[in-house]
């Protein structure tokens, strides 16, 4: 076996081991005894519920995965992005034409394959637990608009990185440029332009809430001119609110099941948080880290770039440029898995520090603890995630440990 070929398979081995590893103790840790701090909230009956749930997400998830890298890897070793290279090639199309069809061709194959599965994701897991609110018009029209915005955003973006990457010296430093317009741009137009393709967006009626919530962000310097309410029941029960957007732009949107789930003290509390990202900068830092991560990704590959052999080993008759950004692609999970890590646990000292500032601005602790807890119950939320498994997946801190941080800022 080349050294290439071995170096990709132990590549998404590795990934893939971490990650089964972190499902399965997370199995095991799902605690049949309710912690104390739930039990105000959860009711015997519903707490097995929630066991349950957490069993078929994670049963559901070893099974897609492992299905998703044993077809990656047949793809690959039966010779089909060979095949495809070979098959694109004769399109005559050039290095930018090529690599369009080529990585296009893979991600429309990804797409349909993933088809399947966000159907049995939605329409039979999410709907046995009562969860579900979408239907087969709403999923197929997802589809259709996510993909409409892949094309209209995505293939130019990445024929202008395939050019730059042909026909420019130092070509990472200029993609990587490009990216950090492109990403500065997403987060000014999402908003407005693209977030409202999926769901409906209203300002919040009228009443003691919404006097409740605009005051508050007028006590705190926050320039919010509207609070908005999303749709969210129409493809869910679960609740949430959050925060986009950079300047005039911004918008804090509140789930319109969430309205319906929790008090307004609560709901207040919950804005308070939100407030608490933007007063502690952590939309701007996370849009540098984002920026400073792809820049990083570009660095690795002008790597890949460099080592013809990489590209060679997925089986194609030569190297392209295309062929080293899929294999860099399948390089890449050991390194995501790393820096995922890293990421994760500053988004939960930035939660932790939301948490905080919602207490410190409200002094309503208690309603914020109210309000997680009515979340975490009506979705059915595991309370005792393994060590690992949070490490690994988690961008908020457990509700356990959230809950005790509030009680000792209370105290």
């Amino acid at each position: 076996m080349q050294p290439a070929v071995a170096l990709v398979l132990v590549a998404l081995v590795i990934e893939h081991a971490v990650r089964v590893t972190g499902d399965l103790l997370n199995l095991r840790a799902l605690d049949p005894v309710l912690p104390p701090e739930f039990r105000d909230v959860y009711d015997p009956e519903r707490y097995h519920r929630a066991q349950d749930y957490a069993r078929a997400r994670l049963h559901f998830g070893l099974a897609t995965s492992t299905a998703e890298l044993a077809v990656t890897l047949a793809f690959w070793l039966l010779g089909g992005f060979g095949w495809l290279d070979g098959l694109v090639r004769r399109a005559g199309l050039g290095a930018v034409g090529t690599g369009l069809l080529f990585i296009g061709a893979l991600l429309l194959g990804r797409g349909l394959l993933d088809v399947p599965v966000a159907w049995w994701s939605t329409f039979v897991v999410e709907e046995r637990f009562g969860f579900n609110r979408t239907t087969g018009r709403t999923f197929v029209a997802d589809r259709v608009r996510g993909l409409a915005l892949a094309l209209l955003i995505g293939t130019p973006l990445l024929a202008l990185i395939l050019w730059v990457l042909a026909t420019r010296g130092h070509a990472w430093l200029w993609c990587w440029g490009v990216t950090a317009v492109a990403l500065v741009l997403l987060q000014l137009v999402a908003p407005t332009w693209i977030l409202p393709r999926f769901n409906r967006f209203a300002p919040l009626a009228e009443g003691p809430l919404r006097d409740a919530i605009l005051g508050y962000a007028q006590r705190e310097g926050y320039p919010l001119q509207d609070v908005w309410v999303m749709d969210g029941s129409r493809r869910s029960t679960k609740a949430n609110a959050f925060f986009t957007g950079f300047g005039r732009r911004k918008r804090i949107a509140l789930f319109d099941t969430l309205l319906e789930t929790l008090d307004p003290e609560a709901t207040v509390a919950v804005v308070a948080h939100e407030v608490g990202h933007y007063r502690r900068g952590h939309v701007v830092q996370g849009a540098v880290l984002g920026i400073l991560h792809v820049g990083l990704l570009l660095w690795l590959f002008s790597l890949v770039l460099e080592t013809p052999a990489l590209p060679l080993a997925l089986g194609v008759t030569s190297p392209s440029i295309h062929a080293a950004l899929v294999v860099f692609a399948l390089l890449l999970g050991p390194l995501e898995l790393v820096l995922s890590v890293l990421l994760h646990a500053w988004s939960r000292h930035n939660e932790r520090e939301a948490d905080r500032f919602a207490v410190e601005t409200t002094g309503a602790g208690d309603a914020l603890a109210r309000g997680l807890r009515r979340l975490s119950v009506d979705g059915l939320s595991n309370p005792t995630p393994h060590p690992l498994y949070v490490l690994l997946h988690y961008s908020h801190p457990p509700l356990t440990e959230r809950l005790r941080a509030l009680a000792g800022e209370r105290a």
